[in-house]
């Protein structure tokens, strides 16, 4: 049931942004946005994947049934607690410079609050239940703002060989 959800949860997202970037009333953009979102767009769904699903245990996370509880502190988890709001944020930000409408931004809005909700809910009620180390995280690991230590942390610890870790 879990994995039906989380794939129904990100095929509706896909189909939504891509529905909202299609609409073809236009805001005017200089063009220099354009390669610039291009190159954006490019690197933030590179973190996005990097983060979601190769930098946390992809099986264990989200193939399995139940929950994993191994906790991920290295690496963009040093940065921030919840990586992907950081990056999904880019990568809306660099659609609004591909497609730019009104639509667009008012959707990357309700949807961008609506992800910084779930994350602040894990963040208070689910994980620290499931990891018995998140309280000493939380104390350490900014929330969704990267502070110049959390940068340093990050940096420090990144894994640079892109590989699934069991």
């Amino acid at each position: 049931m879990k994995q039906l959800i989380g794939l129904l949860a990100i095929c509706l997202l896909v189909y939504a942004t891509i529905m909202v970037c299609v609409i073809p009333v236009k805001l005017h953009l200089p063009f220099f946005t354009l390669p610039f979102g291009v190159g954006l767009l490019v690197f933030s769904l590179c973190l996005l994947v990097y983060s979601m699903f190769i930098e946390i245990p992809f099986h264990n996370t989200y193939a399995e049934n139940g929950v994993s509880n191994k906790l991920i502190t290295t690496g963009t988890y040093a940065l921030v607690r919840h990586p992907g709001v950081i990056w999904l944020a880019l990568v809306y930000l660099s659609l609004a410079l591909l497609f730019p409408s009104t639509t667009l931004f008012l959707a990357v809005i309700v949807w961008l609050i609506m992800d910084i909700i779930i994350v602040t809910l894990q963040d208070k009620l689910s994980f620290p239940k499931m990891f018995p180390a998140y309280r000493r995280y939380q104390l350490k690991t900014p929330f969704l703002i990267p502070t110049k230590q959390s940068i340093s942390a990050c940096l420090r610890t990144i894994d640079p060989r892109i590989k699934v870790r069991k």
